[in-house]
């Protein structure tokens, strides 16, 4: 072999070497998290940068629905998402997700076994608990202080027309009206959904916006009231001491459990993991309950709330409120009935 094709390839190796070290560092510099509004405290994403080196890019939906779409378009860019249960299954299913590294999330020994190996993630192979949140009504007693008890005390009050808001979300906002007329969240009966339907058009007539951040349209009294998730209304509550009132309706409402998922083809899958793995670490779950307000996946973290948080029925509602939520599921083919109810709703 010449000197000079040595050299060549000598010199190939080494560029071959620097390409894959500087792959490397562009892999440790940032990290791109889609996540709900409101779901990660500028504390903890300092924190994360700090520790790591590594920059958190954020950017927010308001519905599982957006999140999906913008990951369907394969161009978002998106590393670690935060999908509610049910769209789990739904990306799984669409091969969005990649397959976690369990040797690479140590403190998912942390996790309270009771919020692990759910039905739409059996094995736990592409999603990780991140929070548990109910949906319920949040009110501000400035502007109305009237009873609020049940859905229908919202969707159908004359002294709230104009003064209230629904979530931008299909299934959420559905399975409210569904609950209010006797139905399950998951209902896909044709004459049932149609009646939901109805109900939400008859109030779509007196509904001021659809809006699924709420925290600032229920402090700026924008609204009166407004079907929201709990975490908002008790971060709206934070910031107005004894304004804002959550409650769950007496028919029910819903229950989930939003996951850390990586999506296909994530270009930071490592900084992905060590994102994942630091938001379940006990000190980043204290901070993001207390901030967001969310219920807690880890085992030890609600002993060590104050009394006073772990007392907060809204935060942590009794068993007898409980049996009345239900977890919104996937309907597969039959998702086309909400979609289309929704379509119908939102553009009449």
């Amino acid at each position: 072999m010449s000197r000079i094709l040595m050299a060549g390839l000598v010199l190939c190796g080494l560029l071959a070497g620097c390409t894959k070290k500087s792959a490397e560092v562009s892999e440790a510099k940032e990290v791109n998290l889609s996540i709900w509004g409101n779901y990660i405290s500028p504390e903890l994403q300092a924190q994360f940068e700090k520790e790591t080196g590594i920059k958190i890019n954020i950017s927010n939906y308001s519905s599982n629905e957006e999140l999906l779409a913008k990951v369907q378009m394969g161009s978002s860019g998106i590393d670690v998402a935060v999908p509610s249960d049910y769209m789990v299954e739904v990306m799984s299913k669409m091969n969005l997700l990649e397959a976690l590294k369990p040797d690479q999330i140590s403190n998912k020994t942390l996790i309270d076994p009771q919020f692990l190996k759910q039905n739409y993630d059996p094995e736990n192979k592409f999603s990780l608990p991140y929070i548990w949140t109910t949906a319920g009504i949040a009110v501000n007693r400035d502007l109305y202080k009237g009873p609020i008890k049940s859905w229908k005390d919202l969707l159908e009050n004359p002294q709230l027309k104009g003064k209230f808001a629904l979530l931008d979300d299909v299934r959420e906002t559905l399975g409210a009206a569904l609950k209010m007329n006797g139905f399950s969240v998951n209902s896909t009966n044709p004459e049932e959904i149609k009646k939901a339907k109805d109900t939400l058009l008859k109030a779509k007539k007196n509904v001021k916006m659809f809006a699924s951040d709420t925290i600032d349209i229920l402090n700026n009294k924008e609204v009166a009231a407004a079907q929201t998730y709990s975490s908002d209304a008790l971060q709206a509550a934070d910031k107005s001491p004894g304004k804002i009132e959550y409650i769950i309706p007496e028919e029910g409402g819903t229950f989930a459990i939003d996951n850390l998922v990586i999506i296909k083809g994530a270009k930071h899958p490592e900084a992905a993991h060590k994102l994942i793995n630091f938001l379940l670490s006990e000190q980043a779950e204290i901070n993001r309950v207390k901030t967001i307000l969310g219920g807690p996946v880890l085992k030890n973290t609600k002993a060590s709330l104050t009394k006073e948080m772990q007392n907060n029925r809204a935060l942590f509602p009794d068993e007898a409120t409980l049996k009345k939520l239900e977890r919104i599921q996937d309907q597969g083919e039959k998702n086309k009935l909400f979609e289309d109810s929704w379509t119908e709703i939102k553009t009449h």
